[in-house]
């Protein structure tokens, strides 16, 4: 079926991401339902439990003629604030015994 000449299914042209890849993105601002919004290439993606500002590996779920879905697979920020955090030596919580 045609519409003005075009295909409806190739409208959008090709998309940016696909199911199941995994991709680097910046969280820049919020869905209506909470969902954070990413972009490839101009191409919206509603990333699951993102949040703004959110530097993150993602996976594809599912991709539309008009956006895409996905969820986080790692957060590179938590990854950096562990280990900030860690203890600098394993010798700290090691114990003696003298018997």
């Amino acid at each position: 079926m045609s519409y003005n000449g075009f295909k409806t299914n190739d409208m959008f042209g090709p998309k940016p991401v696909e199911v199941g890849k995994e991709y680097d993105v910046q969280i820049t601002e919020l869905s209506r339902k909470g969902d954070g919004i990413a972009r490839i290439q101009r191409f919206v993606i509603f990333v699951k439990n993102g949040k703004v500002g959110q530097n993150t590996k993602i996976k594809i779920i599912q991709v539309g003629n008009r956006f895409a879905t996905a969820e986080i697979v790692s957060d590179s920020e938590s990854k950096e604030n562990q280990t900030e955090n860690a203890p600098a030596s394993s010798e700290a919580n090691t114990e003696t015994s003298t018997e």
